[in-house]
């Protein structure tokens, strides 16, 4: 009996043996057959996201080069960016950006202080500012070269130190490093591929520097002269000296007698603040005429009717049409002012030697009496306003810009005007229509009025100044202005041409002089005529 008993009791033992010596043959216990195992792709986004902060890290920690620029001590750093670009920081003055690039990685530029000595040196020795330019090409040369050796190292060393920390195994640390310079080389590349040289041609200035495009020179130059407007702006840039000094009476802007400036503003919705701003910038870019495109009022009542009075001393002439938010009885107070030109139903009047013709707004649409009609109403003004247009090109006295509230209306102005200006939609825009026309859509100057304290962001304040060539009436650039809305202080002045108008670019025909019957070819503004319109278009 015990010797039965005995049996079992051994075959149990043995049992236990067996699944003792199979789990001590491997490396895990028991309990590893409950651990789940990451997926693959799991674990490339947990690798990927320790590559991007490790490689972040570096650049933050030890990825900044400071190199002499000119006189200057400067501060370079790559940094992470969805849309690339160059931004040049001018403490205090403000900051510059370029298009430069469009990559993943951004060069900021900062400019730490003036290095006396060097300062001292341009000071008393001017003739040394005409090898300027070369030499800050080659300390900026030479920077970006550190820099890049450097970004390689941070961004390697980041990587790795953070894979490391994370994963304990040294392959997976080397991995992460690799991953990390294979991503910036291919940002390098990225970088290198779409390298635009004529972004200097469109900066962005901020700050106390929003007045630089008065310091680069006007439009015209821009056009004709763009090593010289290459060399102004690299003064600018480099030779902070002047600009320090001068940090609180920045030059202002100086006509060219070439040059026709045109302030184009819109919906302003009274706002009084509006008066002051463009007071401000008729006599910093010397405007000679203002073109209002609408909505200076919100509600069209009589009562409002005191708003406008500080048009007259604004210190240009005032072009004016109806918005949907204008009422006759706005337009009726307006024409009685001096310097005052009222336009609608197509009429046509030659202010500061342009010939600017206007449409007023269908629609009312505070009237709240009154079914509003929408865009159909607004192509047939456009369809009206066109037929306009042609009777002046007809009468040999063919318009320079055409100016109405919606921008449905203004699209039917393609082919009769070479530039056509609109508002109405509170943002700004920009195109060139199917028959050659511009189209030039303005922001709200007056931030949206009272709706700048509705949104739960402030409107910014937005006008645009228009260069024209005094011979041809040709639009040769524009400076689209920014300040910050309600409760803000930021500024920001942009720089743009057409594309005809960039170095190296085809010239476009001139149009027909008032006095000669226009030709099909110089209406046409740079395309060739179009076989649907007749000759006079």
């Amino acid at each position: 009996m015990a010797r039965q008993a005995a049996e079992p009791n051994r075959s149990i033992r043995a049992a236990l043996t067996r699944l003792r010596r199979h789990y001590s043959s491997r490396r895990t216990g028991p309990t590893s057959i409950l651990v789940h195992t990451p997926h693959p792709w799991v674990r490339a986004l947990g690798l990927t996201a320790v590559v991007l902060l490790g490689a972040w890290l570096g650049l933050l920690i030890v990825g900044s080069v400071r190199a002499p620029v000119g006189p200057m001590d400067t501060s370079m750093t790559l940094r992470p960016s969805l849309s690339g670009g160059t931004k040049i920081n001018v403490s205090p003055l403000g900051a510059l950006e370029f298009d430069s690039h469009v990559a993943p990685i951004r060069l900021d530029v900062d400019v730490d202080r003036l290095d006396p000595a060097r300062s001292e040196a341009l000071v008393e020795h001017p003739e040394r500012l005409s090898g300027l330019q070369d030499e800050v090409a080659r300390d900026v040369a030479d920077g970006t070269t550190e820099l890049a050796v450097r970004s390689c190292v941070a961004v390697v060393s980041g990587a790795t130190a953070l894979g490391l920390a994370v994963y304990r195994r040294p392959r997976r640390a080397l991995a992460a490093g690799g991953l990390a310079l294979a991503l910036l080389a291919a940002s390098g590349i990225s970088a290198y591929a779409t390298w635009n040289p004529k972004s200097v041609l469109e900066p962005r200035f901020s700050g106390l520097l929003s007045s630089a495009p008065s310091v680069v020179g006007n439009a015209r130059s821009i056009v004709t002269e763009f090593d010289v407007y290459q060399q102004e702006l690299a003064r600018l840039v480099t030779n902070v000296t002047k600009l320090y000094d001068a940090a609180s009476t920045l030059p202002t802007y100086r006509p060219d007698p070439s040059t026709m400036r045109v302030l184009h503003v819109s919906d302003i919705h009274l706002n009084p603040a509006a008066w002051h701003i463009i007071g401000s910038l008729v006599e910093q870019y010397g405007i000679d005429v203002i073109i209002d495109s609408g909505d200076t009022m919100d509600h069209g009542t009589a009562a409002e009717n005191g708003f406008l009075d500080p048009i007259p001393d604004l210190g240009a002439p005032y072009i004016w049409v109806r918005g949907n938010h204008d009422s006759r009885i706005t337009q009726a107070y307006l024409s009685r002012m001096k310097n005052v030109h009222v336009l609608d139903d197509g009429r046509a009047v030659t202010v500061a030697g342009l010939r600017i013709a206007g449409f007023g707004d269908p629609q009312f649409t505070p009237d709240r009496s009154i079914v509003a009609q929408g865009d159909p109403a607004e192509r047939m003004t456009g369809i009206r306003f066109a037929s306009a247009l042609r009777d002046q090109a007809r009468a040999h006295t063919p318009v320079d810009i055409a100016v109405t509230h919606n921008p449905v209306a203004a699209r039917e102005t393609d082919g009769e005007v070479p530039l056509v200006l609109a508002g109405h939609v509170h943002h700004r825009e920009t195109q060139v229509l199917e028959l050659g026309t511009r189209l030039k859509i303005e922001g709200s100057t007056g931030g949206g009025g009272l709706r700048a304290v509705q949104n739960q962001k402030p409107e910014k304040v937005r006008a645009s100044v228009l260069y024209l060539d005094r011979t041809t009436r040709r639009l040769q650039a524009w400076d689209e202005i920014t300040l910050g809305g309600l409760g803000l202080t930021t500024a920001e002045v942009s720089r743009h041409l057409p594309e005809e108008n960039h170095p190296g670019a085809t010239p476009s025909p001139s149009p027909a002089s008032p006095t000669s019957p226009p030709s099909p070819t110089a209406l046409s503004w740079g395309r060739p005529p179009d076989p649907r319109k007749p000759f006079w278009r």
